[in-house]
């Protein structure tokens, strides 16, 4: 997932199909010079659809497209026919993404599966035509029903990528690193900060064929839920995985200080994200003897850890136990 090609947030005016106005029209035929009203029904505005589509992982297909109409319904025709409906339009997106109200925030909707269907705007009615507006005591009307209007509206299109496992962890805490070692994942790797500017995703193999998606979440700082750094930006990435791997390198300052930050900020944006599984990885950990480790162990927050080298491959088995066994816990 090229930094570049990685979109996932955009915002589109759309608008549904207008419905189409009903017919007045009157049966006229070589021995029935007065037939009744036969005007047909105008056809059905088209809708603005949402579809997910899981060979997508990301809304760059989106960015550039500003407006988005669907069809108009046609009007009803004689012989009680009905006006063609208005063709819908289908917005392809990824799994995970939620379509929400940009001034009230309200979601729309949300894709979870492949195929899933959500109607954000439903087009128009279809006008009545006047065969439906004749009475015993008017029984040639001549008008008929126009047809009801579309829906206008601007829609945030949000992605939050589905991932089993989220990595957490300050910049340079070892992340892509860790990524590109158990996974296929090629992500960017350099000894600087904010070095991962988007999202990447890994496919993990586990034992008997096994296997589960870890994401790397570009770097949280301290006042990330406040737009600081890369700001809330990739922090709602977070909320769709089911377990988080914090991770905080051994040659850390404090490392219970730095995971109680790393835990404040999410609990900031968050309070539920508190409620995931947690686990803590301290990482360049290869370099560490027993009595170093040991020393350490004194000072870790109550929370299960491991000690792990994505260099050496120091503990990778036995974290990818771990986070199997939370994963089906």
């Amino acid at each position: 997932m090229a930094g570049s090609n990685f979109v996932d947030y955009v915002k589109i005016y759309c608008r549904s199909g207008n419905g189409g106005a009903g017919s007045v029209h009157f049966r006229r035929e070589k021995y029935l010079p007065k037939g009744g009203p036969d005007g047909g029904d105008g056809g059905k505005g088209g809708d603005i659809v949402m579809v997910g589509n899981a060979q997508l992982w990301t809304l760059l297909h989106l960015r550039y497209t500003r407006h988005l109409r669907a069809e108009n319904g046609q009007r009803g025709g004689a012989q009680r026919s009905t006006g063609a409906s208005g063709k819908n339009i289908i917005i392809e997106v990824p799994l995970g993404t939620l379509a929400k109200d940009p001034d009230t925030g309200v979601v729309l909707g949300e894709i979870t599966e492949p195929g899933q269907r959500i109607v954000l705007l439903k087009g128009g009615r279809g006008g009545l035509g006047n065969d439906h507006f004749k009475t015993s005591t008017n029984q040639a009307p001549r008008y008929a029903q126009p047809g009801e209007q579309g829906i206008e509206s601007d829609i945030i299109f949000e992605l939050k990528i589905l991932a089993d496992v989220g990595l957490v962890g300050f910049p340079n805490a070892g992340k892509s690193t860790l990524l590109s070692v158990v996974s296929a994942a090629k992500p960017e790797i350099a000894d600087y900060p904010f070095t991962t500017l988007t999202p990447n995703l890994g496919i993990v193999s586990y034992r008997d064929h096994f296997s589960f998606v870890m994401a790397d979440i570009p770097g949280i700082i301290e006042g990330a839920h406040q737009g600081k750094g890369l700001g809330i930006r990739f922090l709602r990435h977070i909320e769709r995985n089911a377990v988080l791997l914090f991770m905080v390198p051994s040659d850390s300052n404090d490392i219970k200080k730095e995971y109680g930050i790393l835990l404040n900020e999410l609990k900031q944006y968050n309070p539920e994200l508190l409620d995931k599984q947690r686990l803590l990885a301290i990482t360049k950990s290869d370099l560490l003897d027993d009595e170093l480790q040991d020393e350490i162990k004194k000072e870790l927050p109550d929370v299960p850890y491991i000690f792990i080298s994505s260099v050496s491959g120091k503990g990778l088995v036995t974290l990818k136990d771990m986070l199997w066994k939370v994963l089906n816990e």
